[in-house]
């Protein structure tokens, strides 16, 4: 059940610009477990399956019911929606550089970043001509929508719905999940599971050979797809929309950045609790010597 509810709170991070469902799945400290599951699902079967069954079916559960809810939003608030989940991405920006240092460091690695992004910025940023957004598409477009899906869902810090838009699917991954569009949605789940097997399979390897200089890529194809969040949509100005703006983007931020450290900073709350708690007793030790 436990597994279930993480789940569905990963499901949330699938649907949602900004915030990856893999970002949450590191974030509950399950992104490692999850990949080499699926990565050798046959060589322990039964143990694999009871672990992803639950948090697969509450990632379905997730993602069917956010995916009307953001749907809603893009559609009559799309300025404050797009901020919101700007804030949601550079408030993940501190938990994949710590990611990154994990397990050794070193200033030869940030040329990979730099790989990473420039790749990211070619791919995601200049090819608005090349990918159009797709909304009849055939049976070969919906399966790779589908391998899209796995392959931004798997990859830490890059966001399905980013990438899906740089690629023109984003409004059809979307409206077909909020529309229940079975002749999309059938093909893409059959791209789903191919695409998560074979991506979590070299995620999984790359992860145990290459640690440090996977996530230094990642790390550089994240901070590149940061720009795509906004749209022609969200343009700035001396108006309240820009300042309501701006605050939703700032709340984005801190939700975000506590769930980056959401153990660390659930410590530190309870540690500030205590200490008031003690200040407290102290103060009303103190009345009560005066009193006497």
């Amino acid at each position: 059940m436990y597994n279930f509810l993480k789940g569905i709170i990963v499901g949330i991070g699938g649907i949602a610009p900004g915030l990856s469902g893999s970002v949450l799945l590191v974030i509950l400290g399950l992104y490692q477990k999850t990949i080499s599951a699926i990565g050798t699902l046959f060589k322990n079967f039964k143990e694999n399956v009871k672990f992803l069954f639950p948090l697969v079916l509450g990632f379905g559960v997730g993602v069917i019911i956010f995916s009307k809810i953001v749907d809603y939003l893009l559609g009559n608030f799309e300025m404050y929606t797009r901020f919101a989940f700007l804030g949601l991405v550079l408030g993940t920006i501190p938990l994949f550089y710590k990611e990154v240092k994990k397990e050794g460091f070193n200033k030869k690695y940030y040329l990979y970043m730099v790989i990473g992004a420039v790749v990211g910025f070619v791919l995601f940023y200049f090819n608005k001509d090349l990918f159009p957004v797709i909304t009849n598409p055939n049976l070969l477009q919906s399966v790779f929508l589908g391998i899209a899906v796995a392959g931004s869902s798997i990859v830490p810090g890059v966001d399905s719905a980013v990438i899906l838009s740089s690629l023109g699917l984003y409004e059809l991954y979307v409206g077909s999940i909020a529309d229940f569009n079975l002749s999309v949605l059938i093909p893409a789940a059959f791209g789903l599971v191919i695409g998560v097997l074979v991506i979590s399979f070299l995620m999984n390897k790359l992860l145990k050979r290459f640690y440090t200089a996977t996530f230094s890529v990642i790390f550089g194809l994240f901070i590149s797809i940061i720009p795509n969040v906004l749209n022609e949509s969200c343009v700035l100005g001396l108006n309240a929309s820009s300042v309501i703006s701006i605050i939703i983007m700032i709340i984005g931020f801190g939700i975000s950045f506590f769930l980056g450290d959401i153990k660390g900073n659930t410590a530190k709350i309870k540690t500030l609790f205590k200490k008031l708690k003690k200040v407290e007793d102290a103060e009303k030790e103190t009345a009560k010597d005066i009193k006497e």
